[in-house]
């Protein structure tokens, strides 16, 4: 399907059959098939710079950053001491440059499955790309599924920053994928998952939230707002080994001049709470 006509993209997805999502585009930066999917970067005058996985938007240089810093410091903030992270995914480099800005985080661990995707992103987008050059971070290329086979209770938090689970991402969404991160993971670890919209997905989200119930003594659903994804809202399942730990309440906490001191946009405390209130309709769905 031609997604591009008379200068104007429209994402279109089985996940949200009926409804699509528009932009004009000034110039079409990037148009390469690499061995895992179709990568397109496209410049644009409403939302900057955009990069397209398989016709699907994975982030805008207009409001990336809120999705970036939610699934990194929802988790982040819930752990008394996140020396370690593991970040699947996330071959943009906008994970790695939030988890980098954590000033409890010593060392970053990342498995992108698509060396393409990192040199595009360094190359198009350095404004999330900046987080390979980060002293903190180990950046292999593989899968992230045997990178943890080999690699057993070593990493405090697991983020998987992974496209929407159509193709090779299904099995991120899976419940043998949450054992795996646990079993990653030292005691108290923290895992931390893109896990769809309530408004279109909402199996998806109930699902994905029940396979880390089944793995984790706690887990919850946190919300953020991203306008160029479906429905404008994304949300992320967080699992604990801490028994403990009150995924609402972080333990870090930051002051407004700390928070602007390590260029955050969108977290903060505030927020950190308010992302897990849920409309009724889906506390009577996940809470059933």
């Amino acid at each position: 399907m031609d997604t591009l006509k008379k200068n104007w993209f429209s994402e279109s997805c089985e996940l949200w059959p009926g409804s699509t999502f528009s932009f004009e585009v000034k110039e079409v930066l990037h148009d390469e098939r690499s061995d895992f999917q179709l990568i397109q970067v496209y410049d644009t005058p409403s939302l900057g710079r955009v990069l397209v996985l398989d016709g699907i938007i994975q982030c805008t240089q207009k409001d990336e950053f809120s999705y970036q810093e939610m699934i990194s410091f929802l988790p982040l903030c819930c752990h008394r001491n996140p020396e370690k992270v593991l970040i699947v995914g996330g071959g943009d480099g906008g994970v790695a440059r939030d988890v980098a800005k954590h000033p409890q985080v010593k060392e970053i661990v990342q498995v992108e499955i698509d060396a393409k995707v990192i040199e595009v992103s360094k190359k198009y987008l350095p404004f999330m790309a900046v987080g390979f050059e980060s002293k903190k971070l180990t950046l292999h290329v593989g899968d992230g599924f045997e990178f943890m086979k080999n690699h057993s209770k070593e990493f405090d938090v697991i983020i998987t920053d992974s496209s929407d689970p159509v193709g090779p991402a299904v099995n991120l969404f899976q419940e043998n994928y949450f054992a795996l991160m646990k079993s990653a993971l030292k005691p108290n670890g923290i895992v931390c998952s893109q896990a769809g919209t309530y408004w279109d997905s909402m199996e998806l989200v109930k699902n994905t939230l029940r396979f880390c119930k089944n793995q984790f003594p706690v887990a919850a659903y946190a919300s953020t707002s991203v306008p160029t994804y479906p429905c404008g809202q994304i949300g992320f399942v967080i699992g604990s080994l801490d028994a403990n730990v009150d995924l609402k309440n972080p333990v870090s906490r930051f002051t407004l001049e700390q928070i602007k001191n390590m260029d955050l946009k969108y977290y903060n405390t505030d927020i950190h709470k308010a992302a897990f209130a849920l409309p009724a309709f889906v506390s009577y769905e996940i809470d059933a």
